[in-house]
């Protein structure tokens, strides 16, 4: 038997603090998994020290107990590189073949998840429910994927979003009663991939996650989810008056109470597609509807998917609105901008100085565009997300030619 280690003792932890016996956390991982593959002899191994589990059976013992899986992970790389360490000297050669299989092990976990569909085939036909802790688990995972937007690239994000579709595709056939939540987390999740795939270029992918979301949408009876994927379906039309026809569609699947903050957002991306067209006076209605709406919600309250929706975020909206039609407004909401983001820039900062850099730029006002796009450009550098390409595009288009050396390298971090 292997010499007793840390993560064999957390892992028999997580069980004890789950009320399990070694069959019975068996049974709680295949269910999440959707194959039975595990068994308790299995359970006991990796709780004595012997074997420790893949990455992609982490993920799945970690739903099951109700954790993180960034956090099972990370104690799993440290259990192994102690374990390497420990039998370095003496089992050098053994070691590497150890190390190969676990290599391999992961990185065929990571692809298997990476195909959002891969397991569904799989899934038992079979009785077995899965439990409160698991469920919540994968629904506030859904959540924080969202959030994690804010810091992350796209290349950065996909696997994760990915990865998780997979894992409550599998586990929906055995949802019960908590079916309509997870298809709501699903279709939360879906729009995000879509997201980070438009981001990637895959446009054909992005736009088979969209309508797999707006099908989460029709079979939960909860609008919101198709208001997201027609959002973010938005931002990738080739003209605005499709988008528009999108956004429509959308502000009427945001009415109704606990819904204002995603209604601002449509809103003001309707303003910025009408901006687009110079039509200043649907442009200028819609921004205001954004803004009352906006008033009466709370961006930390409502859907996770419009937590990027701050103070700073409606800023830029009304930015790139004012800087397109060329308002007078422009001056006094980029000095309300760079007031409400301060010393410390939040999570939405970077997207708010690459739109008023783009809105100053347009609107005229060069030397302070250019001050704000150098700006911009260490934001970027230092906190990429998905967001941050795009705009380091429309700011590289719109710098005066003397800035050469500061587009190429806008034009550099957006490719």
């Amino acid at each position: 038997m292997a010499e007793a280690d840390p993560f064999a003792e957390l892992l028999l932890q997580l069980r004890k603090n789950a009320g399990r016996t070694q069959e019975e956390q068996a049974d709680a991982i295949n269910i999440v998994s959707g194959r039975e593959t595990l068994t308790r002899r299995e359970i006991n191994r990796y709780e004595h020290g012997e074997n420790i589990p893949t990455n992609h059976t982490l993920t799945h013992i970690a739903v099951a107990c109700g954790i993180a899986p960034e956090q099972l992970l990370k104690a799993a790389s440290a259990a192994r590189a102690r374990r390497r360490r420990r039998h370095r000297r003496e089992e050098e050669e053994d070691d590497m073949k150890r190390r190969t299989l676990f290599l391999g092990g992961a990185m065929a976990g990571v692809a298997a998840a990476a195909e959002p569909w891969g397991r569904l085939a799989h899934a038992l036909e079979t009785d077995t429910r899965i439990d409160l802790t698991a469920a919540s688990t994968l629904i506030e995972r859904a959540a924080s994927l969202h959030v994690s937007e804010r810091q992350l690239t796209a290349r950065g994000l996909q696997g994760m979003v990915e990865s998780h579709l997979d894992a409550i595709t599998a586990v929906l056939p055995r949802a019960g009663q908590h079916e309509r939540a997870l298809v709501i987390a699903a279709g939360e999740t879906a729009a995000l991939a879509g997201w980070v795939a438009w981001d990637l270029g895959d446009f054909d992918r992005a736009r088979a996650y969209y309508k797999v979301t707006a099908d989460c949408a029709k079979a939960s009876g909860h609008p919101p989810l198709r208001a997201l994927a027609l959002t973010y379906a938005s931002y990738g039309t080739c003209t605005p008056e499709k988008a528009m026809h999108l956004l429509s569609q959308a502000s009427e699947d945001v009415r109704g109470q606990g819904n204002a903050i995603a209604a601002a957002w449509v809103h003001g991306r309707h303003a910025e597609e009408a901006a687009r067209l110079d039509d200043g006076t649907t442009a200028l209605r819609a921004l205001d509807r954004a803004r009352a709406v906006y008033d009466v919600g709370d961006h930390t309250k409502e859907h996770a998917w419009v937590a990027f929706m701050t103070p700073y975020r409606l800023d830029s909206l009304a930015l790139s609105v004012y800087g397109q039609l060329g308002r007078q407004e422009l001056t006094a909401t980029a000095d309300t901008a760079l007031s409400r983001l301060g010393r410390n820039l939040p999570d939405s900062g970077v997207v708010v100085l690459g739109d008023l850099a783009a809105a100053l730029l347009l609107g005229g006002d060069i030397e302070h565009g250019v001050h704000v796009s150098r700006q911009f450009a260490a934001a970027a550098d230092a906190r990429p997300n998905t967001m941050g390409r795009d705009r380091a595009r429309s700011v590289a288009a719109r710098l005066p030619a003397q800035e050469r050396e500061l587009a190429e390298h806008l034009a550099q971090f957006a490719s």
